[in-house]
């Protein structure tokens, strides 16, 4: 997604994909874009952890040292980011472009998929429509574990379906047989329960567990069973074969 406002005075707002956590998994096109900005933009949890995003693109962007805005959301999943928080964080990034200030804003993973990406473009593109915007992809966490696996995600003609989280053993029942491939992100204890009874659903030696993709804390897990709630984590998600 590209679009470009008629001003040419304005600043560019990019919004970034950084990867699933490996530095050097940024594109070089994500890392030219790094190196020319004056602000980033990131969410950041109010547990009080680094953004994930900020923690692996600081490198790129070190030798510049841009303006920082950080759009603090609830780190409770059940909690939802007021409206406001985005259009605060809007009007703060449309601030620099009118300026001629480029304006990264990245995200783990690949902007367009399951991302708040869209909501802080769609938010700045709603308080400043003639903004000039470009999306620039990245390395999916999906992609990277399937790496980790070993195993590919899908062959020729074979379907793929990817869900950010399940809650009960219908839904996942009915992703299963409809597709040949199913990933499931955001691994959480009601998906753990919906798995329990792998014997129902035929899923024994068909599962794969990966945590933090292409970090230094990746674990693959083949035996589901061998999973405790300890275990999981946001940056985790499951793969299953049919």
């Amino acid at each position: 997604m590209t679009t470009r406002g008629n001003n040419n005075g304005l600043g560019t707002l990019y919004g970034i994909g950084v990867g699933p956590g490996d530095p050097d998994l940024l594109t070089i096109k994500a890392k030219r874009a790094l190196e020319n900005v004056s602000v980033v933009s990131f969410t950041q949890l109010d547990d009080g952890k680094e953004s994930f995003a900020l923690n692996v693109a600081r490198e790129a962007f070190q030798a510049v040292q841009p303006t920082l805005i950080a759009i603090t959301i609830p780190s409770d999943d059940e909690t939802p980011v007021e409206s406001k928080t985005w259009t605060d964080a809007a009007e703060d990034i449309a601030g620099h472009l009118r300026l001629g200030r480029h304006v990264a804003f990245i995200t783990e993973g690949d902007p367009m998929l399951y991302s708040e990406c869209l909501l802080v473009l769609e938010s700045v593109r709603s308080v400043m429509p003639e903004s000039n915007i470009e999306v620039i992809p990245g390395v999916s966490s999906v992609m990277a574990a399937a790496r980790s696996s070993g195993k590919p995600l899908v062959t020729h003609g074979q379907r793929l379906t990817i869900l950010p989280r399940v809650y009960g053993i219908d839904d996942l029942m009915e992703a299963i047989t409809t597709s040949d491939t199913t990933v499931l992100m955001e691994v959480n204890r009601d998906l753990l329960q919906a798995l329990a009874d792998r014997e129902k659903l035929g899923l024994v030696g068909k599962v794969t567990y990966v945590r933090q993709a292409s970090t230094a804390r990746e674990d693959v897990v083949e035996d589901i069973s061998k999973i405790s709630t300890e275990d999981l984590d946001y940056f985790s998600l499951l793969i299953i074969r049919r």
